[in-house]
């Protein structure tokens, strides 16, 4: 068997968190394209039903829509339960919701503060533990966790002290939960985006001044794809990355080189 055909995700299942648009959805339809079944999770149901018809017309794979609240223990139970029923058991998840607002420190509420906290790190938690017992139960299984490159860097110019303690989190719990289930069969790892121009940012009145900065800031001048995080997730999916747990995967054009 080829290296092409070890990659393939043939017979796995999986879900996705945040993946009705942008790098959610583009994970969510490589790993189709790799021979996963997928469900497509996000708060935003209808948008969610959308994408999972598309891929699944695009793949001929199953895909399933599943509406969530990702800090909400109860319904993230839930939605694990029903991909087990509905595709058949759990092998991989994507957990990649997540939100960022931008406000200086001594201005941020709150609310501000604990919103971000709890999508960002605690979502990640509860979706973490959530797909970890079935794995831990089922023979094992791989866990792909969205950090950020401003868990390694502060970004300028916007204030953002939330969004990057978040993701500071989001690595070390990934750390954490790798070396409690490294010799029981669970992998997690995670990956650092730099900036991705997805729909929703490139069309944002408020992040286009911010995106001039950026590009101009980035080694390579411009913002990365949504697909170019996909081949990171499809191996790290999959079989072939069996030694490959407790990492924390850079894509950002280094951007966090200087």
């Amino acid at each position: 068997m080829g290296i092409m055909e070890k990659m393939r995700l043939d017979g796995k299942r999986g879900f996705v968190t945040g993946a009705a648009r942008g790098i959610g959805k583009s994970t969510a339809t490589a790993f189709a394209e790799a021979g996963a079944d997928v469900a497509i999770v996000d708060l935003d149901f209808e948008e969610a039903k959308k994408t999972a018809a598309e891929i699944a017309e695009k793949t001929g794979r199953k895909v399933i829509a599943i509406r969530t609240d990702c800090t909400d223990a109860a319904q993230v139970d839930a939605m694990v339960a029903q991909v087990v029923e509905e595709l058949g058991g759990l092998e991989f998840c994507h957990n990649n919701a997540g939100i960022c607002i931008n406000a200086p420190a001594e201005e941020m509420t709150w609310d501000q503060w604990y919103k971000v906290i709890n999508i960002n790190l605690n979502g990640i938690f509860l979706t973490d533990i959530a797909a970890g017992k079935y794995m831990l139960a089922h023979g094992g299984g791989s866990i792909i966790n969205t950090a950020s490159m401003s868990a390694h860097i502060v970004n300028v110019p916007q204030p953002q002290c939330a969004y990057n303690a978040s993701k500071a989190g989001v690595i070390q719990l990934t750390k954490s939960l790798a070396i409690e289930w490294a010799k029981r069969g669970v992998r997690v790892n995670s990956i650092s985006p730099g900036y991705i121009g997805t729909e929703l940012t490139l069309n944002s009145p408020t992040l286009i001044p911010l995106i001039e900065k950026w590009n101009e800031m980035a080694p390579m001048g411009r913002m990365g794809k949504p697909e170019e995080l996909e081949s990171i997730c499809v191996y790290l999916a999959g079989d072939t990355s069996s030694f490959t747990t407790g990492s924390d995967f850079i894509i950002d054009g280094a951007f966090t080189c200087f």
